[in-house]
């Protein structure tokens, strides 16, 4: 499927009535899944950014709603400093 095709097909299920309301997820998971999860998640939001990605850009408004997932899962699991920590590792390498 040619991207501008996926691009129409997400950009229609994202104005799809209902889809801004909002949902309780209530996860129970280990400490290693978050942190492997924000990892993925802001990757995602990174790789969106790129000309060669398969899915629509992500408008400001959902990679703000998503950073605040990342920042809140990280929070709640006390893996903040820690995240923040390898990320400066792999920043200086």
């Amino acid at each position: 499927m040619a991207i501008s095709s996926l691009e129409t097909i997400y950009e229609t299920l994202l104005a799809v009535p209902g889809m801004h309301d909002t949902v309780k997820i209530d996860l129970k998971i280990p400490r290693k899944t978050v942190l492997l999860f924000t990892e993925v998640l802001g990757a995602g939001i990174k790789h969106s950014k790129t000309p060669e990605s398969g899915i629509t850009k992500i408008s400001k408004e959902s990679e703000e709603e998503l950073n605040t997932i990342i920042s809140d899962s990280l929070d709640k699991a006390g893996l903040t400093e820690l995240s923040h920590k390898l990320k400066n590792l792999t920043n200086t390498q």
